[in-house]
């Protein structure tokens, strides 16, 4: 499914707000119908009348944050910087090509770390079980696909010639792979089980509600890009009932 991102990133032109309002919306149907259920269910102890899933709920939206708002801070200054040397200064045209690569290098392989987070989280909801295993990994395979998408097209944004954009892309879809391997090696305990799916959870949530649904409507708020963010709520909303 990464590669077939990678593929419709090439060829989908106008129609990518789509894609990422369905994956959005599978995101925040896992995270509301299964994930939460689940990891209540696990760790049911409370901390400070609170159950500790819904902390780690909370510190995996937070995390993600700090991180996102930590690069973004690091990408404005480099924009500052790159605006007084263009300003002041009109020498090393190659040397900011390939500062500029280099950022899309580092965005691409962001998400190839993230991949790997990803078929992570499908080795661990297996051991939970079968039925949130599988409901993880519908939602991680539709989630993989905008990963895909992203990876090339953000190689390629940032100045990337086409082979190297297609190697990262290759590198996304082995990870998950790699990240599902890793937990055939050891079994998490119930407990620590949960609150990883409730920290998972709050990643999951923030990625969908921060990124992707506001990166799928700022270029066409239609109503077809709201259309399919039900349509994705709705569809794990049945798978979760039939499992």
């Amino acid at each position: 499914m990464t590669l077939v991102g990678g593929f419709v990133a090439q060829r989908t032109g106008d129609r990518r707000h789509l894609v990422l309002g369905l994956a959005a919306g599978l995101m925040l149907g896992v995270v509301a119908f299964d994930l939460l259920p689940e990891a209540l269910a696990q760790a049911p102890q409370e901390v400070h009348g609170v159950p500790a899933a819904l902390l780690m709920f909370a510190a995996g939206f937070l995390a993600i944050h700090v991180v996102e708002r930590a690069v973004a801070i690091h990408r404005g200054h480099e924009g500052e910087y790159a605006a007084h040397s263009h300003g002041h200064a009109h020498g090393h045209p190659h040397g900011d090509r390939r500062r500029e690569q280099g950022v899309g290098i580092a965005a691409a392989s962001a998400l190839v770390l993230h991949s790997m987070m990803d078929g992570f989280a499908i080795g661990a909801a297996f051991q939970a079980g079968t039925t949130v295993g599988t409901v993880v990994a519908i939602a991680v395979v539709a989630h993989d696909f905008a990963d895909g998408f992203n990876t090339y097209t953000l190689t390629r944004l940032y100045g990337n010639n086409r082979r190297r954009a297609v190697a990262l892309l290759f590198a996304d879809a082995l990870a998950p792979v790699t990240g599902a391997g890793i937990t055939l090696l050891f079994t998490i305990p119930e407990q620590l089980l949960g609150l990883y799916l409730g920290f998972f959870g709050g990643f999951l949530m923030y990625l969908a509600t921060s990124d992707i649904l506001p990166e799928a409507h700022s270029p066409h708020p239609s109503k077809g890009t709201l259309a399919c963010t039900l349509l994705g709520v709705g569809f794990m909303w049945l798978v979760v009932g039939l499992a």
